[in-house]
């Protein structure tokens, strides 16, 4: 991250240029912010601030009140009670209505300032690891595309849920995988296996190596070679698929999160017509 200038005393060669590289957890000059947006939700007698703690399985000190619990919170700890506020589903009677959401976007600001690695997602109900803002826009810009596709069944929910378990506050890079795969077979189904109920990406990737000249790619020269390296990479890396002798070995973080990334160019390449049976 950069500031718009170097801060004066840097400037004048006083001090050293600050690290403006996203800071994981929570440092020391972003913990009084958080407090202080954690505090603005609450008064010390709500008591919502019992059942955050109550969610959060945080046990209160002698004499500690919740209230003081929750604005006292520091490190990943903080980031949970901040993750929980957004995340907050409002009851029908309105009751608790300065929980849920990032209104005018003081959080937004406050991490962007501090150099944050998070970020408030964009549905503004969670927290989320901070990556380079394009690489999260053209995943977005798929998921929407595929939301709207005739053919692409679940794919955009697929997909979206992958994202969130990848980069989420508290990432499950199996179920990141899991849903990677299934976004890629919701989108590639009524292109390589129509007729096929039971379809996975195991199969699909049979069809294309075996009837390869039954399709066409606006790749390499209308070569199926790319897609289906793709698709096996994706298929062949997920290590929790099934069990045997040797033990279930989970996805790392990193391969599911990389195979997010393979999900999202594989579901754009079916969804916009990029891979398409021979007419």
């Amino acid at each position: 991250m950069t500031l718009a200038r170097p801060p004066f005393s840097v400037r004048i060669g006083h001090n050293e240029p600050y690290d403006h590289a996203p800071y994981d957890g929570v440092p020391r000059h972003l913990v009084g912010a958080l407090q202080w947006w954690v505090s603005r939700h609450f008064m010390p007698d709500n008591e919502v601030v019992v059942e955050i703690c109550l969610r959060l399985r945080k046990a209160l000190l002698p004499g500690q009140t919740a209230y003081d619990a929750l604005v006292g919170a520091d490190g990943m700890e903080l980031l949970d009670v901040v993750d929980v506020i957004l995340g907050w589903e409002q009851p029908e009677d309105g009751e608790y209505a300065e929980l849920g959401g990032d209104y005018e976007g003081h959080l937004a600001r406050i991490l962007d300032a501090a150099g944050s690695a998070y970020r408030v997602n964009d549905a503004g109900d969670g927290l989320e690891e901070r990556i380079v803002p394009g690489v999260r826009e053209a995943v977005s810009q798929t998921i929407d595309e595929a939301s709207t596709a005739p053919d692409a069944g679940s794919a955009a929910d697929h997909l979206s849920l992958s994202w969130q378990a990848a980069y989420g506050l508290h990432p499950d890079p199996v179920r990141a995988y899991s849903e990677a795969i299934k976004a890629v077979e919701s989108a590639a189904h009524v292109v390589v296996e129509p007729n096929n109920s039971k379809a996975t990406l195991g199969t699909m990737l049979r069809v294309i190596r075996d009837a390869s000249h039954k399709f066409t790619t606006t790749l390499g020269g209308g070569s199926t070679a790319p897609v289906e390296a793709m698709m096996r990479a994706l298929w062949e890396g997920q290590t929790s698929r099934h069990g045997g002798q040797s033990g279930t070995v989970p996805e790392t973080l990193e391969a599911a999160r990389a195979g997010v990334h393979a999900a999202a160019t594989l579901v754009q390449w079916f969804t916009s017509g990029a891979v398409a049976r021979v007419p």
